[in-house]
């Protein structure tokens, strides 16, 4: 029996419903924290009059807060419907007046000739998602115009990562009550200090306006889960022609409570 097509939605963890649930909530607070997220990232005003590709929009959240910063087109994009309803609503509702699109699209059917490239492509905490994390990488790099920038954050790898990949499969595919129990488990064992070991990097997630359960709910659900050392995302990225303008990387880690994002400012020359 072949296995299944992971870059497929049906064998993707329902990370829609979960950013539909999360829009409701979204508020000028939480626009405002994610919009200090992306300023950490691309200081002002890195892109004030730039076109912006947001892969995986999720809630729209991000691809709100950067139409707030100045950018002068959006195209975000997510391969789960329910997302792509979840941020057409958050940027209808608050998102700057621009030029922008919003579409259920792969980044494994995204093509410069088809979508044209981008000045700044965006995409945070998806690319380990997609079942091919170096082809999506690579699709992902294809799409930066010259002189452009490429801005990702990926899983960094921990010992424990064989563990997380059977979680993850069995936890999307748990009854709502078993999930609910999970999280309430999950967050009652990391609430201990003494075993704290790079816990889904908690606190990041925070300031980019996001929010705990929900944040939980989408750590332990997603699958499918890939990660990646900086060593190896510096050569994947390195031989699509970029080269790094920034990193911020946690330490490898035993992944005890999982796996901190690693973040990524590339440039193409």
């Amino acid at each position: 029996m072949s296995s299944p097509d992971l870059t497929r939605l049906d064998t993707h963890f329902a990370f829609g419903r979960n950013w539909q649930s999360y829009a409701s909530i979204v508020d000028e607070r939480r626009i405002e924290r994610a919009a200090h997220g992306l300023r950490r990232l691309m200081p002002e005003p890195f892109l004030v009059g730039k076109s912006f590709l947001d892969i995986g929009c999720g809630s729209g959240l991000h691809a709100c807060a950067a139409t707030r910063l100045g950018i002068a087109r959006l195209f975000a994009t997510d391969i789960d419907p329910d997302s792509v309803a979840a941020a057409r609503g958050v940027i209808g509702r608050f998102g700057a007046a621009i030029e922008h699109r919003i579409e259920p699209l792969s980044v494994f059917d995204m093509t410069p000739a088809s979508h044209g490239t981008f000045d700044v492509v965006y995409s945070w905490g998806v690319l380990h998602h997609t079942g091919d994390l170096r082809a999506a990488l690579a699709r992902s790099a294809a799409l930066v115009s010259a002189g452009g920038h490429l801005v990702v954050a990926i899983y960094g790898s921990t010992v424990l990562d064989r563990f997380w990949v059977r979680e993850k499969r069995w936890y999307s595919g748990a009854s709502p009550r078993a999930q609910a129990v999970t999280r309430v488990l999950f967050d009652l064992a990391r609430g201990a200090p003494a075993l704290r070991d790079g816990a889904g990097g908690t606190a990041r997630d925070l300031d980019r306006g996001m929010d705990l359960w929900h944040d939980l709910h989408d750590w332990l659900g997603g699958y499918p889960y890939e990660t990646m050392s900086p060593h190896e995302v510096d050569d994947a990225l390195q031989s699509a022609g970029l080269r790094a303008r920034a990193v911020h990387a946690h330490p490898r880690s035993i992944g005890v409570f999982g796996a901190g994002c690693n973040e990524y400012v590339y440039v193409k020359d």
